[in-house]
């Protein structure tokens, strides 16, 4: 796997490896992808959000409720969309950071949970 996809993979897999019992709170929401139009019809009056992160991990820790993460392959920039969720999510109380490398998803998960600051 290589871009977007294998960086979030790798990222995955260590967050499992480290952190056992908090993997299961760890979750990538599908909303991208090429979709046909029937589908994708669908899966919007099924709660598809345009701009959710890619992965989000369900665990309230130091004031907020969740810790949102946008994964970025080089220099891909956040959309339109995305930045909006941002704001809301943001807004509701969750922390919501863009991770472009391994490194850089450990070091922002080691902050949230306040093992490193």
């Amino acid at each position: 796997m290589k871009g977007e996809a294998g960086l979030q993979t790798a990222c995955v897999e260590w967050f499992k490896l480290q952190y056992p019992k908090l993997a299961p709170l760890l979750f990538h929401v599908p909303n991208g992808g090429r979709r046909n139009a029937i589908e994708a019809t669908n899966l919007k009056r099924q709660g598809v959000r345009a701009g959710v992160a890619d992965l989000i991990l369900l665990f309230p820790k130091g004031g907020h409720g969740s810790l949102c993460i946008e994964m970025k392959y080089k220099k891909n920039q956040q959309q339109d969309s995305q930045k909006d969720w941002q704001r809301v999510a943001e807004a509701a109380g969750n922390k919501y950071v863009v991770c472009r490398s391994l490194n850089e998803f450990m070091k922002e998960v080691k902050n949230y949970l306040g093992i490193e600051r």
